[in-house]
């Protein structure tokens, strides 16, 4: 048997293998996304159900990183929740539109990814040699940090926010795939296509508002 058909038969029985956890994860997590991209608050309620499960998914596949990430995105789903629930009295509309970031904010958004991904690798470079020897330090901690900077800039309503997904998504189909969850590795491949019209729709909504100030 060939290398692509050892690869596809792996990818066969690691689905079959998923249980109804993963299954319910991978589900809510894909609405989730769609509803980001349509900016219903909605993506919080159901977003929390995803990021509880994948908590415990991540640290059973020995992926500190993801766990750790998945639980401040469960922290940051009800602050997320929070803001995008704010009106502005006298007009009833949301407090926080969909906007770019300022010069100073992208700089910001910048250093706060290379920082986390600094102090994410040292950790789990660190895990690996003392309890969880499955670990795999750098892509763990890229799609890790991505996911931190992607869940900050979203609860602003950042459209930059969706860069820092594409990323999260690219780093973690073949990461999640070599942990034998290659439902979860579909499953982010869905989340990077959606991910990219996600970008194109906050874009145009960005420029639309930029457009008419």
């Amino acid at each position: 048997m060939d290398t692509p058909a050892i690869l596809w038969q792996t990818f066969i029985d690691s689905v079959q293998r998923a249980d109804w956890l993963e299954w319910v994860a991978v589900i809510t997590g894909v609405i989730s996304v769609w509803l980001s991209k349509r900016e219903n608050i909605l993506v919080y309620p159901v977003g929390l159900v995803n990021t509880m499960i994948y908590s415990y998914l991540s640290l059973k596949a020995h992926l500190a990183g993801e766990a750790a990430v998945n639980v401040y995105y469960t922290i940051m789903n009800v602050y997320g929740w929070y803001l995008w629930s704010r009106r502005i009295e006298q007009s009833n509309r949301p407090v926080w539109n969909i906007r770019f970031n300022t010069s100073a904010e992208q700089r910001q958004s910048i250093a706060f990814f290379l920082v986390l991904y600094v102090i994410l690798f040292a950790s789990l470079t660190y895990l690996k040699k003392a309890f969880w020897p499955g670990a795999i330090p750098w892509a763990d901690a890229l799609a890790s940090a991505a996911a931190f900077t992607a869940m900050w800039l979203m609860a602003r309503k950042k459209v930059e926010s969706w860069v820092y997904w594409i990323i999260t998504n690219i780093v973690s189909i073949p990461l999640y795939f070599v942990k034998d969850m290659s439902l979860t590795s579909v499953y982010y491949f869905i989340l990077l296509i959606m991910a990219f019209f996600g970008w194109h729709t906050w874009k145009q909504k960005a420029n639309s508002r930029t457009a008419n100030a």
